[in-house]
C-alpha cells in the first residue's frame, strides 16, 4: 500500500494583510509551511509528498524550504492554479498510476498531529473516504440582514478540517467529473459527496488551526511557544 500527501500551498496573504504569502511567514525560526511538511515527513505511513505552490514560487520553495530543511519525502513541487480546487487537481494529476491513497492537507495547518494523519489513513483503507472535523460547541444562528431568522440545531454540525483522505482512484475520478461539470467546491469531500459516495468522519484536533488571519498567526506563535 502506497500513501501520498498533496499539500496545497499556492494561496496568498490577502486576509493576513501581509506582503508575504501566508505559508512563508515565519513562526519561531521557520516558515509555517515547514512545520506542516515536517509533520508528514515524520509520519511513517506517508511515503511521499506533492507540494503545490504558485509557479513563480517553485524554485524558492525547493531551495529555501525543501532543501534547506532536508525534507526528503517531497518528491514533486508542482504549479497550482488560481483556486484551491485547481491546485489540488494539479497535485493529483502528478500522482496518476503511482499511489493507492492520497491525503489532502492545507499547507497552512502546521499543527496537525501525526497520529491523526495515521488514524485517518487507516480508516480510509476500510471506507475509501475520510475527513477530519470538530463538533460545533457554540450556538449557531441563521442570520439575514443582521436579523436572526432561526437558531440551528448544532447537535449534528461539525467544523471541517484537513487532512481529508481518499482512495486515489475515487478522488481523482470525482475531481475530473467536477471539472467536466464546472462544479467548484469549498473542500475535497464535497467533490466526492456529489457522486453519492459515503464519507466517514474522524474527530480532529482543536490545535489543527488554519492560519488565515493575523489573529490566527498570533495564536499559532503561542501554540509553538507552548510546544517548545
Amino acid at each position: 500500500m502506497k500513501v501520498s500527501a498533496v499539500i496545497p500551498a499556492a494561496g496568498s496573504g490577502r486576509r493576513m494583510q501581509n506582503n508575504i504569502a501566508k505559508q512563508f511567514i515565519r513562526i519561531g525560526a521557520k516558515p509555517i509551511l515547514f512545520y506542516t511538511l515536517f509533520q508528514f515527513e515524520n509520519c511513517e505511513i506517508v511515503d511521499d509528498i506533492v507540494l503545490v505552490v504558485k509557479e513563480e514560487e517553485i524554485q524558492f520553495t525547493r531551495e529555501e524550504i525543501v532543501n534547506e530543511f532536508g525534507l526528503r519525502k517531497v518528491k514533486h513541487i508542482v504549479a497550482g492554479g488560481l483556486e484551491r480546487q485547481s491546485s489540488v487537481f494539479a497535485g493529483l494529476q502528478s500522482l496518476v498510476n503511482s499511489t493507492d491513497y492520497v491525503i489532502i492537507h492545507d499547507g497552512v495547518r502546521p499543527f496537525i498531529p501525526v497520529d491523526l494523519i495515521e488514524d485517518s489513513v487507516r480508516l480510509c483503507v476500510n471506507h475509501g473516504a475520510v475527513i477530519t472535523a470538530i463538533p460545533i460547541s457554540s450556538t449557531v444562528k441563521l442570520v439575514d440582514d443582521h436579523e436572526v431568522k432561526e437558531t440551528i440545531d448544532r447537535s449534528n454540525l461539525w467544523n471541517v478540517q484537513t487532512p481529508q483522505v481518499f482512495d486515489f482512484q475515487l478522488i481523482y475520478s470525482a475531481y475530473k467529473k467536477a471539472f467536466e461539470d464546472g462544479f467548484f467546491a469549498t473542500d475535497d469531500s464535497m467533490i466526492v459527496e456529489r457522486q453519492n459516495i459515503s464519507v466517514k468522519v474522524i474527530e480532529g484536533s482543536k490545535q489543527n488551526i488554519k492560519i488565515t488571519t493575523q489573529e490566527d498567526l498570533d495564536f499559532a506563535r503561542y501554540l509553538l511557544e507552548k510546544k517548545q
